[in-house]
């Protein structure tokens, strides 16, 4: 096998950040996230990705007691961190209006997948720590910031710098379970175990 590199090291030490200092991000440190995203491949070239970044304090206060109310609660924890990104597809492209009527996949998930995934790991290289959210009320961030329905709101991306990242290794399947050569190989589906009624 051969040396970890650089890359592989980032990319195996990488963690969902949950806790952050109150300390804010330099905003060249964010534009050369949204760059690294800028710079990603997409279907056709389209670039439908777009992004709002969140930095300014009251306004990210607001906008948070609006996004992570209700049942969005569990994601609280991103209003401390100082800086926002909500992450959208412009959907007014034919790449992704054709992949999605004849492939049946939408095209711009993958886009934003992928530059989402160039952010992040350029976060990390910067030492910020980041965390994909997708538990959030989006109708609330459409009105909040008045966005049209042409914009498909994706995710959100909590940023800032880790105030502890979680410890130990991650569980990850291994290799032979996720990746065959060749053909394919059917998975065997786990009998899961009988569950005994309380008392």
């Amino acid at each position: 096998m051969p040396e970890m590199s650089p890359l592989q090291a980032l990319m195996d030490s990488r963690r969902s950040i949950r806790r952050y200092l109150p300390r804010p991000v330099e905003k060249d440190k964010i534009r050369s996230c949204l760059e690294a995203a800028r710079i990603a491949p997409s279907a056709e070239n389209a670039q439908t990705w777009r992004f709002l970044v969140i930095d300014d304090p009251e306004i990210k206060d607001r906008f948070a007691r609006a996004a992570f109310s209700g049942i969005y609660g569990a994601t609280r924890f991103a209003a401390q961190a100082p800086v926002l990104v909500l992450m959208m597809s412009k959907l007014d492209f034919l790449a992704n209006r054709l992949g999605q009527s004849v492939q049946g996949i939408p095209f711009h998930l993958l886009d934003m997948g992928i530059a989402g995934e160039h952010f992040v790991l350029r976060a990390e290289e910067l030492g910020l720590g980041t965390c994909w959210i997708g538990w959030f009320a989006v109708r609330a961030a459409r009105r909040f910031f008045r966005i049209p329905r042409s914009y498909k709101i994706l995710s959100l991306m909590s940023v800032g710098y880790p105030a502890s990242r979680p410890p130990g290794a991650r569980v990850r399947k291994p290799l032979d379970e996720i990746a065959w050569y060749n053909g394919f190989k059917e998975e065997k589906t786990p009998i899961p175990e009988p569950i005994e009624a309380c008392e």
